[in-house]
């Protein structure tokens, strides 16, 4: 009986010491090879959101005065909300203010209050493509869910496209793509866009082959810092993370101030400002492909994403938009993937690693009460 306590005993000292060996539950590598990035990350971020004060807008309604309004007016104005002809630079909560505030709450299925409610902050101040969701008057999203008569809500397609529905023509149809030469980019961070392409061409009648030539090919991509010449200059963390331009621009631009994550890789480093580069890159490729902004949430081209999350696989919205473009792959089977893929960047080995070292404490406990 002794024996079998000092054996339990030493089982459990042992597992302490394998379980703290482990690193906590998260994956993906933050990738400094971008002339654009420092050299050496901080452990500990330090940074202040690009939108993080409009969250100092709480219950803010029509008719009142308020300090950060004014930032507000030109979030609004950027992301189309606001025209104009209706745009004022004034902390004054107008009319203006009010009816961006009504669409925009419309677009990403809110209560439509017209009112700076905390539900409606928490989604404007998420990371998000630098896109407008409206363009020349035309909402680039197909705003609002309709609901039957038991409130529930009808799955129909809300995809959309660019006014006009540019797309890449019948006889471009095996596009090459290209990175900035100056961005010196690692082949694991070349893999990542390898991968987001090969998931459009997965469902539609598109192959995207990667090229040195970054004058001649179709699609040019680059990490950039604050304002690089396109007229729509980023913001540093966590604000605008990246946009592309419709067909046949082929532009594709990178915030290279963020903290971009490769998931899956070794050498990990959790930040709160962690982005997962295939997500964004996945969004983008949309874009640059014809198609505009969703309102289903699960859908790639849904506009925000939260830091430290994953969302790579295409739902059936962005399949059945990109295949109105482009006609469906032939290989295509015809379903897609499960619609909802959004998750923490730990990734799936770290949480299967913590499981594996749960089950040995358990069995230890078990020898140590026999």
């Amino acid at each position: 009986m002794k024996f079998g306590f000092q054996f339990a005993s030493a089982a459990i000292t042992a597992l302490l010491l394998v379980f703290s060996s482990f690193p906590p539950p998260v994956s993906g590598r933050f990738f400094p090879n971008i002339t654009s990035l420092p050299r050496d990350l901080p452990l500990k971020p330090n940074f202040t959101t690009a939108w993080e004060s409009f969250q100092n807008l709480s219950g803010c309604r029509a008719g009142e005065k308020l300090d950060g309004l004014s930032k507000l007016k030109k979030y609004f104005h950027h992301f189309g909300y606001i025209p104009d002809n209706a745009y004022n630079l004034t902390d004054l909560f107008d009319d203006s203010l009010e009816s961006a505030v009504k669409t925009y709450q419309k677009n990403f299925n809110l209560n439509v209050t017209g009112q700076l409610d905390d539900r409606t902050l928490r989604q404007i101040v998420l990371p998000r493509c630098g896109n407008a969701d409206i363009v020349n008057g035309s909402t680039t999203m197909n705003s609002g869910r309709p609901a039957n008569s038991t409130g529930q809500i009808h799955s129909v397609g809300r995809y959309s496209f660019f006014p006009g529905t540019p797309r890449w023509p019948a006889s471009r149809r095996d596009l090459t793509y290209a990175f900035l030469p100056n961005n010196q980019l690692s082949p694991e961070v070349r893999s990542v866009f390898g991968t987001a392409f090969d998931r459009w061409s997965e469902v539609a009648t598109l192959t995207f082959t990667e090229t040195d030539n970054y004058l001649t090919a179709d699609i040019r991509v680059g990490f950039f810092s604050g304002d690089h010449g396109d007229g729509e200059a980023f913001d540093g963390a966590l604000g605008t993370l990246a946009h592309a331009f419709s067909p046949p621009s082929g532009r594709l631009h990178l915030d290279g101030d963020e903290n971009w994550v490769v998931a899956g890789s070794n050498g990990d480093i959790a930040l709160p400002s962690a982005v997962d580069l295939e997500s964004v890159a996945v969004h983008e490729i949309g874009h640059l492909l014809g198609l505009g902004h969703s309102s289903i949430e699960s859908a790639i081209m849904y506009p925000t994403i939260s830091s430290r999350t994953r969302k790579v696989e295409l739902a059936q919205d962005d399949i059945d938009g990109v295949q109105q473009l482009y006609g469906s792959n032939p290989n295509f089977n015809g379903t897609s993937t499960p619609s909802i893929q959004e998750r923490d960047t730990s990734g799936a080995h770290g949480e299967e690693r913590w499981g594996f070292v749960t089950l040995l404490l358990a069995v230890g406990l078990i020898l140590l009460c026999v």
